[in-house]
């Protein structure tokens, strides 16, 4: 990402929201936005660090000068240091020719650093020197060179731990953290979730060229409602997307959180038809030992007794005659089985 517009760009209209927390986030990030200091953006994955880096450029007084942004994830640690400070022609193999890094580009502007827990000690330490007083040098160069650039860093990582770790520099965290900013995920907004995906939704359907206005079923409603979205914003763009891309109305009553759900991939084969599972519970073999059948009998017999009995309010010839059994019969069950009925 490389921003040197002064035009603020399209994707910012998507911080969209309505919510408590992400109103307050919103404030909090004006606020500081124009106080000419570092920022550190602190978030899980697809919350929009780097959307709210663009908000804090264009709404500063810098928003005239270029916003240049590093993903430090994206490059080895030998070539972030290049990228950030250039280099002269001869510095390594390779290096033809002289080049600018993204220090200078960034002058008068501001630079976005993300992944910043990425960069490794060595690189830290210049770019602590150029916090502290505006100056580095080139890659395989001597020369000083100034710079006016705002930093703007963001991470998802714990900084404090790599701090303990020894894998951050603690005075480069001082210098970065003037102030903190936490990006709320999605599942701290959920008055903003049918929100966005409104607006998602829409914008799908205009790239698709479709006229008519796109809406959610209440069921597809209900399951993005539901939905614990770990991957935050960019997790609801992309599923609202595809939702409405593979939609035949403009009626949206599928949503698809896992694209990866293979209808191929092998599964356990379906069970038999009832009455044959039927069979094969009735001819299962229980773990454990079955009851002598002799044993169940009885227990059976003395069951019934005491039901009878107590129906009948202990009247043996109305239990009897409630259990289809002639007095005698039921007076020789009686006996046998007294001692537990009692």
């Amino acid at each position: 990402m490389v921003y040197v517009s002064n035009k603020l760009p399209d994707d910012t209209r998507e911080a969209l929201g309505q919510s408590d927390v992400f109103l307050a986030f919103q404030e909090r990030l004006s606020r500081v936005a124009t106080v000419d200091r570092p920022v550190l953006l602190i978030g899980e994955r697809g919350t929009g660090k780097e959307l709210a880096a663009s908000r804090l450029h264009f709404l500063s007084r810098r928003w005239h000068g270029p916003l240049i942004a590093l993903n430090c994830a994206a490059l080895s640690p030998a070539l972030i240091e290049a990228e950030l400070f250039g280099y002269e022609k001869g510095a390594f193999t390779g290096a033809a020719q002289r080049r600018s890094g993204r220090f200078e580009a960034a002058d008068s502007g501001t630079l976005f650093l993300d992944e910043i827990g990425n960069i490794p000690l060595e690189v830290q330490e210049k770019i602590l020197r150029v916090v502290e007083y505006g100056t580095f040098e080139r890659v395989g160069s001597a020369e000083s060179i100034e710079v006016d650039a705002r930093i703007i860093a963001a991470t998802h990582a714990n900084l404090p731990e790599l701090v303990a770790a020894g894998r951050f520099k603690q005075d480069l965290l001082d210098r970065l953290s003037f102030e903190v900013l936490f990006l709320p995920p999605l599942r701290e907004r959920r008055e903003d979730i049918l929100l966005l995906a409104d607006h998602f939704a829409a914008r799908m359907s205009f790239e698709l060229g479709r006229e008519a206005t796109v809406h959610f079923s209440e069921e597809a409603t209900r399951a993005l409602a539901a939905h614990s979205w770990p991957g935050n914003i960019r997790e609801l763009k992309n599923v609202v997307e595809r939702a409405v891309y593979r939609s035949e109305t403009p009626v949206v009553t599928t949503v698809v959180f896992d694209p990866f759900d293979n209808p191929f991939e092998a599964r356990p084969a379906a069970g038999p038809p009832d009455a044959a599972r039927g069979r094969q519970a009735a001819e299962k073999v229980p773990d454990s030992p079955p009851i002598p059948f002799k044993t169940a009998i009885r227990d059976h017999e003395r069951h019934l007794l005491k039901e009878a009995l107590k129906a009948e309010q202990f009247h043996q010839k109305r239990a009897a005659a409630r259990l289809g059994l002639t007095y005698h019969q039921f007076r020789g069950l009686y006996r046998r089985h007294r001692s537990h009925l009692d």
